[in-house]
C-alpha cells in the first residue's frame, strides 16, 4: 500500500509542479462541480427516462449509480478508511475547493461519471465518446485539486465501469424474465 501511495504522490507532485495554471485553477472547479453527488448523472438519467424512446437507458443509469452509492460510496469507502491527499501531505498554497469530508477511495465523482458514461456508450456512441470526454475531465479535475490520488480514481474507473456493465446487464435479464410473464 505504501508503494502505492508513493507513486500517487509522485503523479499528485508532478500535477502541482507542472500543469497547475491560472486558467485551469479557475476551470477545474467547475469541471468537478459537474460531478458533484452525480448531480449532472441523475439528471441526464431522468430526462432519459422521460423521452419513451431513451427511458431503458434512463433506468439502467440510474440503476448503476444507485450501485455506485451502495458499492462505493456506502460500502468501499468507510470500510476502507483511506485520507485524502490534501490530509497526508497539505499543499502549499490552499485548496480551490471545499475539503471533502468523507474517505477518498474509491473517487465518487469519478465512479459516477463513468458508470453514467459507459451507459451512455451503449446508447450511442457518439454520445457516450462525449460522456467518457467529460468523464475524464471530472476524474482528471479530482487529482488536480488534490483530493483524490490516482489510484482512488482509477478504482473509480473500474468501479463505475462495472456497475454500468452491471446495470445493462440486470436490465437485460429483468426485462427477459418480464417477457416471459
Amino acid at each position: 500500500m505504501q508503494q502505492i501511495q508513493n507513486v500517487d504522490f509522485k503523479i499528485l507532485d508532478f500535477i502541482e509542479k507542472h500543469m497547475h495554471s491560472v486558467l485551469l485553477d479557475n476551470t477545474m472547479p467547475i469541471i468537478t462541480q459537474m460531478g458533484n453527488k452525480g448531480i449532472l448523472w441523475i439528471i441526464i438519467g431522468i430526462l432519459l427516462i422521460a423521452i419513451k424512446k431513451y427511458r431503458k437507458y434512463g433506468y439502467m443509469l440510474i440503476f448503476a449509480l444507485i450501485l455506485c452509492g451502495i458499492i462505493g460510496n456506502l460500502t468501499l469507502k468507510p470500510w476502507i478508511a483511506r485520507s485524502r491527499p490534501f490530509d497526508v501531505e497539505p499543499l502549499l498554497q490552499p485548496l480551490l475547493i471545499s475539503p471533502p469530508k468523507d474517505f477518498s477511495f474509491p473517487s465518487g465523482h469519478t465512479m459516477a461519471s463513468f458508470a453514467s458514461s459507459f451507459v451512455i456508450y451503449y446508447m450511442n456512441k457518439r454520445l457516450g465518446t462525449l460522456a467518457f470526454i467529460l468523464s475524464i475531465l471530472i476524474a482528471f479535475s479530482r487529482l488536480y485539486l488534490y483530493v483524490h490520488y490516482p489510484s482512488d480514481v482509477l478504482g473509480g474507473i473500474i468501479i463505475g465501469i462495472l456497475m454500468g456493465c452491471l446495470s445493462i446487464i440486470f436490465y437485460k435479464f429483468v426485462s427477459r424474465q418480464i417477457k416471459k410473464l
